[in-house]
């Protein structure tokens, strides 16, 4: 069984990895390709392409230049633990042990517009660049057209390592857009998390980006290789919904936040 998760805007560079364990992306070469084409771009071409503030646009353009190879524990982060959003906030991986750490890396994997796949404790220097991002480039109208096979093929190679070739989709559209499912070599399992308000269920964004990250916290803790035993998720009050669930598309439901 394989999760897989959106990356974050928000970053933490500031707070100390709690381990020394790190892996390397495998797909640098394709990250320095877009890394060149952004370096031509100035602060307001970033702003009217990612539809950023001047202020944001001028990190991220200073980010493009210092970002360089080789990546070490001086220049980089280990992936999990740079993130700082609401899916990273359910997922918590500060405090997991080493020998959770371990496992995070075998069963998860973070999508990324810059680096396409990326192992939990793959080092990353500091970017932005959302998937969705139109950015033209020699492969392609946007980033979809740059990573084309790439990040399927990536998941795939890792689905085979697996005793399970199960996918667990918890990424969001504009990420997973990325992946093509006609060629994934794996049954795909798409989790819904929904609220009660005004009568009805429904998906409400923040909390349902930190149900995405509660849940692989569970699968994690548990040490969860068998997708059947993600019915049994119950964080924060959640429950599986069975009524409302067709096929792989798992309904999880709560009537208030516990």
């Amino acid at each position: 069984m394989l999760l897989v998760i959106s990356p974050a805007k928000n970053l933490d560079y500031d707070t100390p990895a709690q381990t020394e364990q790190f892996s390397m992306p495998v797909h640098l070469d394709h990250s320095q390709e877009l890394i060149e084409q952004l370096r031509t771009l100035s602060v307001q071409d970033i702003a009217e392409l990612m539809k950023l503030s001047d202020k944001l646009s001028a990190l991220n353009v200073a980010r493009y230049e210092s970002w360089s190879q080789p990546f070490d524990s001086s220049n980089a982060k280990q992936a999990v633990l740079a993130f700082n959003g609401d899916v990273y906030s359910g997922l918590n991986a500060a405090d997991f042990s080493e020998e959770e750490l371990s496992f995070t890396q075998q069963h998860l994997r973070i999508l990324s517009g810059l680096y396409g796949v990326l192992k939990p404790l793959d080092l990353m220097q500091p970017y932005r660049l959302e998937m969705g991002t139109k950015l033209a480039n020699g492969r392609g109208k946007d980033l979809y057209g740059f990573w084309g096979d790439i990040v399927t093929d990536d998941l795939n190679q890792t689905l085979a390592e697996q005793n399970e070739p199960v996918l667990v989709n918890l990424a969001s559209n504009e990420y997973f857009k990325s992946v093509k499912p006609k060629n994934l070599n794996a049954r795909t399992i798409t989790p819904v998390f929904k609220d009660w308000k005004n009568g009805q269920y429904k998906i409400i964004s923040f909390f349902a980006k930190k149900a995405r990250g509660l849940m692989c916290r569970y699968a994690i803790k548990n040490q969860i290789t068998d997708a059947e035993q993600l019915k049994g998720f119950d964080l924060a009050g959640y429950q599986y919904d069975e009524a409302l669930s067709q096929g792989d598309t798992w309904v999880f439901t709560r009537k208030e936040a516990a």
